[in-house]
């Protein structure tokens, strides 16, 4: 079996490895309606899953994500659990066609963290179901009680923009931290819309690039979210946990996990804490990992890691054609 350096790029062919395979699973950002019904189409595995998950959260969640309508797919509440059942539909039809191949390791990015955890073998897809709509529900509730927002700042480094949070808190009596460090040249902050603001205005005169706002009213990775991190932590303690059976790159750490204990603080510190993507590839690639496959409706994390490490190739399997194209048939 092989694997291609990109979708459209048969320049580059190498054998899929499990010393040198690393798995990883997106979050919030990468859904779209009609996501998985090719999968599902063509393979029963798919079907299965997308009929658990409306089993078990007593909705259906397939036609959500197969038809829409895009603003309530978009609401944290579906988007969570979607964007698991997706990328748990692809992992398995990957696994049956390639014969449970076991990877070097996982990551998720940020909510994906979950996905992750359903293919080491630490949580059940029902449980991880569930805990991925409780936290989108937790985050909801936050971000009524709570109000905040996101931006993305491009072109500026986390050491100057730790500064720049900082002052802006400062100024302000505001909360303003990073959130994701998904890229070099790509970090998103959140926090208190006047002090996001200022955040914006001190980084733009830092020299970034450009600076956008997401549209979200939710302060994700936070403090903001201490509440909802409250909350979580005790569904968290009420789920059935084993330890994982490939390692896990956790977002807080952006090290390898290896046991239950550390997985349970992991997911409970993960809502208020950073997203350190980059440093996660990096723990990856510095792990021996060569070729990265991502289980998404996008491609986002891949166009990620291009930008973190050129040297790792990276690969979407979220349709049909893309599974084919890493399993080489």
């Amino acid at each position: 079996m092989v694997l291609m350096n990109a979708r459209k790029d048969t320049s580059l062919i190498m054998t899929l490895d499990p010393k040198h395979t690393a798995f990883v699973f997106p979050g919030q950002g990468s859904q779209t309606v009609g996501m998985g019904k090719a999968l599902v189409d063509s393979y029963p595995a798919a079907r299965r899953v997308f009929e658990e998950a409306d089993a078990v959260l007593g909705f259906p969640l397939s036609g959500l994500c197969w038809n829409g309508p895009e603003a309530e797919l978009g609401e944290t509440l579906n988007t969570q659990p979607a964007l698991l059942t997706h990328s748990i539909a692809a992992w398995r039809v990957l696994m049956e066609e390639a014969g449970e191949f076991q990877p070097l390791c996982v990551a998720g990015h940020s909510m994906g963290e979950f996905s992750a955890l359903v293919a080491a073998g630490s949580l059940e897809f029902a449980d991880a179901l569930r805990l991925t709509r409780e936290r989108g529900r937790v985050m909801t509730d936050a971000g009524k009680s709570k109000p905040g927002g996101m931006a993305a700042i491009l072109n500026l480094d986390a050491a100057a923009l730790t500064e720049v949070c900082a002052q802006a808190a400062r100024e302000t009596g505001g909360i303003v931290h990073l959130a994701n460090d998904n890229c070099p040249g790509q970090i998103v902050i959140s926090g208190e819309v006047p002090a996001l603001e200022r955040a914006i205005a001190l980084a733009l005169k830092r020299g970034a690039r450009r600076a956008i706002r997401l549209n979200v009213s939710i302060g994700s990775h936070s403090p903001l979210m201490d509440e909802a991190a409250r909350q979580f932590a005790r569904a968290v303690d009420a789920t059935p946990i084993a330890d994982p059976k490939t390692p896990l790159i956790g977002n807080t750490a952006a090290a390898a996990l290896h046991t239950a204990a550390e997985i349970r603080a992991e997911v409970k510190a993960q809502l208020t804490s950073p997203v350190r993507w980059t440093e996660s590839v990096r723990a990856i690639a510095a792990m021996g990992a060569v070729l990265i496959v991502e289980f998404g409706p996008k491609d986002v994390l891949s166009c990620l890691i291009k930008r973190i490490d050129p040297q790792v190739r990276s690969l979407p399997a979220g349709t049909p054609e893309e599974i084919r194209t890493v399993l080489g048939v």
